[in-house]
């Protein structure tokens, strides 16, 4: 039996769709891009697929996810956000952000990839330090390259490399979440050769300041 407060509260109501354990995780990797089972329950080892199936089966319910066909492969089908899916972007992002804060040493034990970094990299931007200049930042975490444009005083995001970057940075998926939750500096991590970057000094200082790590 489906969970249901039977409150009259639109929180109540979001927590029917989204509030069993690992669907917001099922949201999360559906945030990086379209996939398929057996991605999903590669990458949610802890779920298990009928469970899996069951949140899958809930969120497609709802109108949250859909299933289509896969480009040059007919009989394959992946699960993506519908545009009411889309909508969790934000709260999810924010949540994301917010949970950084309760990162201890010990979960460096478990699972990290390298993916998330381009979904936590949205969830740290700070408005109010957008940079007055336009730039590209590329990240290399891992073997997952994301990039950063600040165009007119706006910020957009994307897979893959950059063309001519202004600021490059390569780091290892841990190292990125160790600095994103304030574990370590940036300039630690920069000291410590766990961070490498390629760019101008003011480059880098703006980019620091817009993700909000000064």
């Amino acid at each position: 039996m489906k969970r249901d407060y039977g409150q009259f509260c639109g929180l109540a109501a979001a927590l029917n769709v989204i509030g069993e354990r690992w669907t917001l995780l099922v949201v999360r990797e559906l945030l990086i891009g379209p996939a398929r089972f057996t991605e999903l329950a590669d990458n949610l080892p802890g779920a298990g697929p009928n469970l899996l199936s069951d949140r899958l089966r809930t969120l497609v319910e709802h109108g949250v996810v859909e299933q289509s066909s896969v480009e040059g492969d007919g009989r394959a089908r992946q699960y993506h956000l519908t545009d009411l899916g889309e909508e969790l972007r934000g709260p999810v992002l924010a949540m994301a952000n917010w949970g950084l804060g309760f990162l201890r040493e010990e979960d460096r034990a478990g699972e990290v990839r390298a993916e998330w970094g381009f979904l936590a990299v949205q969830s740290m931007i700070v408005e109010s330090a957008i940079p007055d200049v336009d730039e590209v930042y590329e990240f290399q975490v891992g073997e997952e390259p994301f990039v950063i444009e600040v165009r007119g005083g706006a910020v957009a995001f994307s897979r893959g490399r950059a063309e001519r970057p202004d600021l490059t940075v390569e780091c290892d998926a841990d190292t990125f979440v160790r600095v994103g939750a304030r574990m370590l500096s940036p300039f630690e991590a920069i000291a410590t050769g766990d961070v490498r970057i390629k760019g101008r000094t003011e480059s880098v200082r703006r980019c620091v300041l817009l993700l909000g790590l000064n």
